[in-house]
């Protein structure tokens, strides 16, 4: 069931990106991003209402568990968003996948938990592979380019200090669907005050392209990905996850 559920994320969270292009430019990138949020809360309340007896609101560490929400659902997602447009699907998803690295090295740094070496090579191996890919082009690439770089880095750091903050909440016996659903909340509240004060408009569009991905990102990659990875933590340690 652990191959299963990796496997899921893995294939789920490695589309993410060109899911992203898929929708397409019909609504402004933190529109989309809100919407997406909005659906993936709903699932997460529905869930938590069949569960609530079991949850224990006392273990609840507010500002670890918004902080999570806001780093793992809103800000880092923004950055992403913003690097696939300004660079590539292809780059933003290699450059994310250093997560698996830089993930378990803050782990160990803020927890003083010993990470086994393969982790360590295994993520070597993820960030060589982005350097050997941009080596070609790195005399011709564009300001536009280097933008989208930066800010895909600074989404999957900030990515990674969300995780850390999950596995605080983990260990202090959060349930991870009450804490799914503070985050996201906290990630739709922050989205509405950003896209009110940017002036935005929430329109419905048409286009069957932009509902695919939308689907997609919120049901597939935000609710049942993110389930799936909880539970292997669970399963298996933060790390390996």
């Amino acid at each position: 069931m652990n191959y299963l559920m990796y496997f899921f994320c893995m294939l789920v969270w490695g589309l993410n990106f060109i899911a992203v292009k898929i929708q397409g430019d019909s609504l402004p990138l933190e529109v989309a991003l809100l919407y997406r949020s909005i659906i993936a809360l709903i699932l997460f309340s529905a869930l938590l209402s069949f569960l609530l007896k079991k949850v224990d609101l006392k273990s609840v560490n507010w500002f670890t568990v918004i902080a999570f929400g806001l780093c793992n659902f809103t800000i880092s997602y923004l950055l992403l968003y913003y690097g696939t447009f300004y660079s590539t699907a292809a780059i933003v998803t290699l450059i994310f996948s250093m997560k698996a690295i830089l993930t378990p090295i803050l782990i160990s740094l803020i927890f003083k938990k010993k990470i086994p070496n393969r982790i360590y090579w295994g993520g070597f191996i993820g960030i060589l592979s982005v350097f050997i890919i941009l080596f070609p082009d790195l005399n011709n690439l564009t300001s536009k380019f280097i933008i989208g770089v930066i800010m895909t880095l600074a989404g999957t750091i900030i990515t990674s200090i969300g995780d850390v903050l999950s596995l605080y909440n983990s260990d202090n016996n959060t349930n991870p669907v009450l804490a799914n659903t503070i985050g996201m909340s906290s990630a739709v509240l922050f989205l509405i005050i950003y896209t009110s004060f940017k002036g935005y408009s929430y329109a419905l569009p048409s286009e069957p392209n932009f509902w695919f991905g939308l689907l997609y990102l919120s049901i597939l990659a935000s609710f049942f990905a993110l389930l799936f990875y909880l539970k292997l933590i669970s399963n298996i340690g933060s790390s390996e996850s």
